[in-house]
């Protein structure tokens, strides 16, 4: 039986060792974290949405949606407690980086229900939005930012798609199955070295002393994934970089009447926002050009406080759309760290370092992806240890309830920068 060690337990990491355990390999889970999902995943808006710049990205998706809407049948063994997909529709509003029209064909072509909307239909089927068009996004300290709109703009909408209630919930399921599977987690074990013969990894070094051997290695640190590549001394041959970032969610309370709203993203103001049934609203910004990206140099150092500036910019863009929302005092919310590829798209893939594998540069837009994202990599690392070289011939997955076959070179170390992509979190 051949052993497999993941490094990073948040939702993509235990998706990753449940999938490897249930084909049979012996999985040890090592997070520097006291338990699952506790890094990246815990500050995740857990958005599920289908709105992305490419077929696969966008048959991923609609695929993992389908895991989510039967969760306790893709887990396996009975658990006692579930997290709950909450299945609410998305708006993605009109925005020029966003085409409308590639979406719908993407959305055509994969199998997707949904609507295109006017200015009207947006008016109508959503409580209490302005329909008015913003862009480009503006800051606060922009006189043009409070000017009236002059035009209107419309939407793409898909009935399915919302967001999962527990992120944390959902990747302690998954650890739950994946230990029910076989699979024991490390916590509170901090990777210090990759031990290799010759272009081979044969395990890894845990706090400067223990030493675990294994024939493959995932990365799946998220923020950390830099880090652990150049201990590994992988990535000469990455065309596509990755980078942490730091971000923040804010939370406000929401009107009654707007409850329960769908998921809204909006690239025309920099926002996107969900809502909760207990009456909360969760805004997060799409890192508009006119806003600084807080790129991160030491993961470490980062303070995860949330910000007066960011809150404030965030949730005035978010009152301009529906201007029944009041704007706190007090800033309410989280902050969290993304692990971000250059085109915002996630990188699954093998390395140059032979049993050495990756899933990175999941951009803050790949929790909704986490269910099929272990059987994509699962698969990968089956077809290249039975001599497939996926650089030239790249392993095609099939999607079990949708019928879509996801070709994984889109999500390649070596692949073209995807041009088409929003160059926000969007994807």
């Amino acid at each position: 039986m051949a052993k497999a060690i993941v490094i990073g337990a948040g939702v993509i990491g235990c998706s990753i060792a449940f999938e490897m355990a249930a084909k049979g390999y012996e999985v040890i889970a090592v997070d520097n974290a006291q338990g699952p999902g506790q890094g990246s995943t815990s500050a995740s808006s857990a958005v599920v949405r289908f709105n992305y710049s490419t077929f696969d990205a966008v048959a991923l998706a609609w695929e993992s949606f389908h895991c989510w809407k039967n969760w306790p049948e893709h887990l396996g063994k009975k658990q006692e407690r579930y997290s709950k997909m909450i299945d609410v529709g998305v708006v993605m509003l009109d925005a020029p980086v966003i085409s409308g029209e590639k979406t719908s064909q993407l959305f055509e072509s994969v199998g997707i229900p949904y609507e295109v909307w006017d200015s009207s239909d947006l008016s109508k089927n959503v409580t209490g939005i302005d329909a008015g068009k913003y862009w480009p996004p503006k800051t606060l300290a922009d006189d043009a930012f409070w000017e009236d709109a002059k035009e209107s703009l419309g939407a793409i909408f898909t009935p399915n798609g919302g967001y999962i209630d527990d992120p944390l919930l959902a990747t302690e399921n998954l650890a739950y199955a994946a230990i029910n599977s076989g699979v024991k987690f490390r916590f509170k074990s901090k990777v210090t070295a990759i031990l290799q013969e010759g272009n081979k990894v044969i395990g890894i070094e845990i706090d400067g002393n223990e030493k675990i051997f294994a024939d493959i290695l995932i990365n799946a640190g998220g923020p950390w994934s830099n880090q652990i590549n150049q201990l590994a001394g992988v990535g000469q041959d990455f065309t596509i970089s990755v980078k942490p970032m730091r971000q923040e969610v804010h939370q406000i309370n929401t009107p009654m009447n707007l409850l329960p709203g769908p998921i809204i993203g909006d690239l025309d103001l920099g926002t996107y926002m969900r809502s909760s049934p207990t009456g909360a609203t969760y805004i997060g910004g799409t890192e508009p050009e006119c806003d600084r990206l807080d790129w991160v140099d030491d993961v470490e150092a980062v303070n995860l406080n949330r910000t007066k500036e960011l809150f404030e910019a965030q949730v005035t863009r978010a009152a301009r759309r529906f201007p029944a929302l009041k704007i706190p005092n007090t800033a309410s919310g989280i902050a969290g760290i993304y692990d971000v590829a250059a085109d915002w798209t996630p990188i699954y893939d093998r390395t140059e370092l032979d049993g050495f594998y990756v899933a990175i540069g999941t951009s803050g837009n790949q929790f909704k992806n986490a269910p099929m994202v272990g059987k994509l990599m699962t698969e990968l690392i089956e077809a290249v240890r039975a001599g497939r070289d996926h650089d030239v011939d790249p392993v095609k997955v099939r999607a079990e309830r949708t019928g879509n076959e996801i070709n994984m070179a889109a999500f390649s170390r070596k692949r073209l920068f995807n041009a088409d992509n929003t160059g926000t979190v969007m994807g």
